[in-house]
């Protein structure tokens, strides 16, 4: 198979199988590991597939930003469960950073009767959810995401980098075990990284169709969390492979 032959081969492949591993190609066509993997560097290159470790995945695999609007009802009684194990994890007089999202939003409705927080967040909603609340309520300040309502941009980095908290809830796109956690944005994974720095430790807070899914930019590997909560309806395969490599918790039904 001549070198254009194969790219266009390959480029099919992906696009009907969503993902192609190098060693399996490099075997199927006889040709070595090296050669396949400039392929696909260069099918990247032209935007036809995205690069992994080990492979390549169809552009039309990552997940895209969800307007608020269409999210709020998507997955609610998981989300719910999600928040109320988070709860156990939040403990008295803590610092807790909030991130921008649906499931960290039912959070927040669970800890606006309390009293004794400090929560800090980057998303309108949550701090408009925490109006009336006795804890001590810190919006990071930022341009506002239209229709999202998320906070980002250098006023939210300048706060977020001279910040620290207990413990930080990290809204999740997009979770790969090869990837990590991956956000649909550049400016998006920025704010959840400097979050992360800024916190002792990290929850990942992902209802289970968050699982096995890639969005455009790296957020963190799961090496860099303390452990992700999710609700008790994810495939038992999917516990199975996460569970050999980082904690999880399942929420479930009320």
């Amino acid at each position: 198979m001549l070198p254009l032959e194969r790219k266009k081969w390959l480029e099919k492949q992906v696009t009907r199988n969503k993902k192609v591993d190098i060693e399996e190609i490099s075997k199927m066509l006889n040709v070595s590991s090296m050669t396949i993997r400039r392929d696909l560097t260069e099918l990247e290159r032209k935007g036809k597939v995205i690069r992994t470790h080990g492979g390549a995945v169809s552009v039309d695999s990552l997940t895209e930003e969800v307007p608020y609007s269409s999210k709020i009802s998507k997955n609610n009684a998981e989300k719910k469960a999600v928040a109320r194990k988070a709860l156990s994890l939040v403990k008295e007089n803590s610092t807790i950073i909030l991130d921008s999202g649906t499931t960290t939003l039912e959070l927040a409705k669970l800890l606006k009767d309390r009293s004794d927080l400090t929560v800090v967040t980057n998303d309108i909603t949550i701090a408009n959810e925490l109006l009336d609340s006795s804890n001590k309520v810190i919006v990071t300040g930022g341009e506002l995401q239209q229709g999202i309502g998320a906070l980002y941009g250098a006023a939210t980095q300048n706060m977020l980098s001279v910040i620290h908290a207990d413990i930080f809830f990290l809204g999740a796109h997009a979770i790969d075990l090869e990837r990590g956690v991956t956000a649909p944005t550049f400016d998006k994974s920025l704010i959840k990284q400097l979050m992360v720095n800024a916190s002792e430790k990290t929850w990942v807070l992902a209802d289970h169709s968050k699982f096995n899914v890639k969005a455009f930019s790296s957020v963190c590997d799961l090496t860099e969390i303390k452990g992700i909560v999710t609700d008790s309806n994810i495939e038992p395969g999917v516990v199975k492979e996460y569970s050999s490599k980082i904690q999880m918790l399942f929420g479930g039904k009320a």
